[in-house]
């Protein structure tokens, strides 16, 4: 993983990070927003300590621990990632409300587009505000895009201590075996 300067990483501000995704996938996994290092590298979840990539090969999504920069490999798993805001900040928390509300609704018609059989959206307080529904918890979801499930998991940023790699693992693997269930 290249090392970037602070000034290289304010930089990337703003910057969009492009979807990994295909019509009809198996889940397709959205984050919050993407990271400044996410935005400096073109690659979701890019940040040292973020827990994505590891959880998603414990949970068994995976053969083997995925790189942030081998995010392209996730389709031929029937995986893929799209995020709720797509402008690239340092915190989450820089994103206001409208901001998510927005991101939700473009979710919303890329998931009708796209026809995955999951949304998994990594972040629970990031799916309350977008899709309008505060009382979501962590798990399934009763609302559905179309015939799309969706499942609100924890974020997987470092900064989330409450969960631990074990932890978001078993969530992530009761996804797994879900979307494993409900497959053609």
């Amino acid at each position: 993983m290249p090392r970037f300067t602070p000034a290289e990483l304010e930089a990337a501000r703003d910057r969009l990070v492009p979807d990994v995704i295909a019509d009809g996938l198996s889940v397709l996994f959205c984050g919050i927003n993407p990271g400044l290092m996410s935005a400096a590298t073109g690659h979701h979840f890019a940040r040292p300590g973020n827990r994505f990539w590891p959880v998603l090969h414990l949970s068994g999504f995976t053969p083997r621990q995925l790189k942030p920069s081998e995010q392209d490999e996730l389709p031929a798993y029937g995986l893929g990632i799209t995020n709720v805001a797509a402008r690239a900040t340092a915190r989450a928390d820089e994103l206001g409300e409208e901001e998510f509300r927005e991101g939700g609704r473009i979710l919303t018609a890329k998931v009708e587009r796209l026809r995955p059989r999951w949304l998994a959206v990594a972040g629970v307080t990031a799916y309350r505000t977008a899709f309008g529904d505060r009382t979501a918890r962590i798990g399934p979801q009763d609302r559905t895009i179309g015939d799309t499930r969706i499942w609100a998991l924890t974020n997987p940023s470092g900064l989330n201590a409450h969960w631990t790699v074990q932890t978001m693992a078993e969530e992530f693997a009761r996804l797994r075996a879900a979307a494993m269930t409900d497959a053609p």
